[in-house]
């Protein structure tokens, strides 16, 4: 159902009838994994984080690694830090 790199790959699914009537599947909300620090990037004017996840970890879809690392609920919420803690490049 999710790509490999998704913080939703390998968590269990259940079905959930909406207020319609509708049945849907639905995934457990992750919660954030035991990442490690490989350092600090400073942030620069038009840095963005797909940017930064493409620079470290060569994949910007991992965007959400830096997000959870930073314990950052929604990455527009790291964009008036200064410093940005990056993950180390290997998931755990």
């Amino acid at each position: 159902m999710f790509d490999n790199n998704s913080r939703y790959s390998g968590l269990a699914t259940y079905q959930t009838t909406t207020p319609d009537g509708r049945t849907v599947v639905a995934t457990t909300i992750p919660l954030p994994g035991a990442e490690v620090s490989a350092g600090l990037h400073r942030r620069v004017t038009g840095d963005r984080l797909d940017l930064l996840a493409a620079r470290y970890l060569n994949d910007p879809t991992t965007f959400w690694r830096i997000c959870d690392l930073n314990a950052a609920p929604v990455a527009a919420s790291i964009e008036a830090r200064e410093l940005i803690a990056i993950p180390s490049g290997k998931r755990p």
